[in-house]
């Protein structure tokens, strides 16, 4: 790993085998998902980054404005609120690329994506169990406040429901 800054761009469906392997590293922070899975995760998505250190993703976002056809449990729980959100399904960094800032980069772009749009909240959700509490604290820090929680997956997961005010 170097020094240099990632550069972050737009994802392609192209990108979805490296993200497939990105993401199921971070599992059970985030659900094991295919790269078919994520190829149509990225065909909903109003805002698809990912991070590049010396030509290698190593950080990703992905993200869903309202009335997106996306059926997700979660998703629908923000959308039934009826407030203006920017839903971000999926974020994720490498392992490796922790506690180095990148996080926030990612949260950066996907607040400028809600602002760009008129959208007053950015909504995402956190595990509870099995807990994550490194992200929920993460999370806190950029100022989410947990407006509800949800058993997921058949029961088998119990999520934070978080929103952030965007400036």
């Amino acid at each position: 790993m170097t020094d240099i800054a990632p550069s972050i761009r737009p994802l392609t469906a192209e990108d979805a085998p490296a993200l497939a392997s990105l993401n199921d590293a971070a599992h059970p922070a985030v659900p094991i998902t295919s790269a078919d899975e994520l190829r149509a995760l990225l065909g909903h998505a109003a805002l698809a980054l990912g991070l590049e250190r010396d030509g290698e993703l190593v950080g990703f976002v992905i993200a869903m404005a309202p009335g997106s056809a996306y059926d997700s449990e979660n998703y629908r729980f923000f959308e039934a609120r009826g407030t203006g959100h920017l839903y971000v399904d999926r974020i994720v960094v490498a392992e490796n690329e922790r506690g180095r800032g990148l996080g926030p980069v990612l949260y950066e772009a996907v607040f400028a994506e809600a602002r760009r749009r008129g959208l007053p909240e950015v909504t995402c959700e956190v595990n509870l169990d099995p807990p994550n509490p490194g992200s929920l604290a993460f999370h806190a820090r950029l100022g989410f406040a947990q407006v509800g929680t949800q058993a997921t997956k058949g029961g088998t997961v119990t999520v934070a429901l978080l929103a952030a005010p965007v400036a």
